[in-house]
């Protein structure tokens, strides 16, 4: 597992399903429904983006150049601490809106947390299951795309699928696609008009068994719970990095 990749992983899907959270759960929603700030995220030779709160919008977006708060990283591994909990960081930039980081960003990422590593039990609330399940099928989506740019194994699939759009979608739930062109992938939060191939998961319970690693692919399709159509090839390179995507989130 790359360092590199998993810092880009972190910030662009990870953190970026901060904008679903603050979407889809109204507790957070209410704690940024009056901000307007941004928080920097600049790491030495990996990722740099950033997070932005506006009137109870949340989106990540790459580069630093207008930020309220800006937090640097010496290297990716010491960003990627900040994720699973051993740094601290400290601010560059905008020490005096520091209490935003402390109170209502940490709440989010808490809750944030909660709902990628639920708690035994609490997939049975139908709500959480909905909210944890929508978080989590944006965030792969965004993490396919990295591991697609980002990783040396993910990059050799990507080198393979051709320019085209690849729509993934839940059934009566959320979908998007990953953008290709030149072998470089972009996650769309959106509805794909004109895919060249698709992966679509027939029930989000069918689909929450995959993002747990509780099946694979192959064999969901053969069970009927995956339906794919289009350029297959493309399809089968999308499911290798989403492979790649489950070690990087294991």
């Amino acid at each position: 597992m790359d360092e590199r990749a998993l810092a880009y992983i972190n910030l662009f899907a990870v953190l970026g399903g901060l904008s679903e959270l603050c979407r889809l759960d109204g507790e957070c929603w209410k704690l940024i429904e009056h901000k307007n700030i941004s928080i920097g995220i600049c790491v030495k030779d990996g990722p740099e983006g950033t997070i932005r709160f506006e009137n109870g919008v949340c989106s990540v977006t790459p580069g630093v150049d207008r930020c309220d708060i800006k937090l640097p990283f010496g290297s990716c591994k010491k960003f990627n601490g900040l994720i699973d909990g051993t740094v601290t960081p400290i601010p560059s930039k905008g020490f005096t809106k520091v209490g935003f980081l402390l109170r209502e960003f940490t709440k989010l990422t808490d809750k944030l947390t909660a709902y990628l590593r639920p708690a035994e039990g609490a997939l049975e609330d139908p709500q959480f299951f909905e909210i944890s399940t929508n978080i989590m099928f944006h965030l792969i989506l965004d993490a396919i795309a990295q591991v697609g740019n980002e990783d040396r194994i993910g990059r050799a699939s990507a080198s393979y699928v051709v320019d085209g759009d690849v729509r993934i979608a839940i059934d009566g739930g959320p979908e998007g696609y990953l953008h290709v062109r030149d072998h470089r992938l972009t996650a769309v939060h959106e509805i794909c008009e004109h895919p060249m191939s698709y992966m679509t998961f027939s029930t989000m319970k069918s689909a929450r068994e995959l993002f747990d690693g509780k099946v694979n692919a192959v064999e969901c399709v053969g069970l009927g719970k995956v339906r794919i159509g289009g350029m297959i090839s493309m399809v089968d390179n999308v499911n290798r990095m989403l492979d790649r995507v489950s070690m990087y989130l294991a």
